[in-house]
């Protein structure tokens, strides 16, 4: 996906997600984050656009300390200027990636073509699975478009797991193929297999005939179920579910 289009998705995942956390109160249970609250889950996308738009704005080219990322998010506000507050964080977030030059260099974490791809590109996932997140507290999960889900699974499996691959662990060698059914028309690559070993896991796009486990199902549902925003029982699942189960219990993203 082009920065264009990962800008466009921030923004309306910004906007769904005030929505979604205007109907649910700040008092809510996450059942998809269960160790916070609506306004907990607020606090933290607002805080990770401010500390994302540090860098961009400051052209930041090594990581904040923990002082100057308190100084530049600042205090979380009271309830009731919560929401005005993630707007604003939100509003000016998009702002700076649109008129940010391609070549503009900042300290980014995970592969890409550019510091600004790659902050576009995060960004917008961060904000819609934490959309997804909010929706959950209220109802139904919305889905995403198939482009923005293929994209997502591939940062997900190449990006995260591509290189943090060895908290993926499996006291048996075993193998996860994803294969997603839809977005024929988008660039990209539409299957991955994940490869668990004792020492962590190998990620590789295309299919293996030979996995152990085939997830199949649409490039929107196999995003959130691999974020484990959703479950796979209407998916299709081929071979030994365990398989599949394990990285439902495993696939965890942490910042340490």
């Amino acid at each position: 996906m082009e920065i264009g289009r990962h800008i466009d998705a921030l923004e309306r995942a910004g906007l769904d997600l005030v929505d979604a956390a205007e109907k649910a109160g700040f008092d809510a249970p996450v059942p998809t984050c269960p160790e916070w609250t609506v306004r907990e889950l607020v606090q933290h996308v607002g805080y990770v656009h401010r500390w994302a738009a540090t860098y961009v704005r400051d052209g930041r080219t090594s990581i904040l300390t923990d002082d100057e990322e308190a100084d530049a998010v600042g205090p979380f506000p009271a309830d009731q200027a919560l929401l005005d507050w993630f707007q604003a964080g939100h509003t000016a977030l998009v702002d700076l990636l649109r008129a940010a030059p391609a070549d503009t260099p900042c300290w980014h974490f995970l592969p890409a073509e550019s510091p600004l791809a790659f902050w576009a590109r995060r960004q917008a996932h961060e904000t819609t699975i934490h959309r997804a997140d909010l929706e959950g507290a209220v109802g139904d999960i919305a889905g995403v478009d198939a482009d923005l889900g293929l994209d997502g699974i591939d940062e997900l499996l190449m990006g995260f797991y591509g290189t943090r691959g060895r908290r993926l662990r499996a006291e048996t060698p075993c193998s996860l193929s994803v294969e997603a059914l839809d977005g024929a028309a988008a660039d990209g690559p539409h299957a991955w297999t994940v490869s668990m070993t004792p020492a962590g896991a190998t990620i590789t796009r295309g299919p293996t005939s030979g996995a152990d486990c085939t997830l199949r199902g649409p490039a929107s549902a196999l995003y959130l179920a691999l974020w484990n925003r959703r479950s796979t029982t209407d998916l299709d699942v081929q071979g030994n579910g365990s398989v599949l189960s394990l990285w439902r219990e495993r696939a965890t993203i942490r910042w340490t």
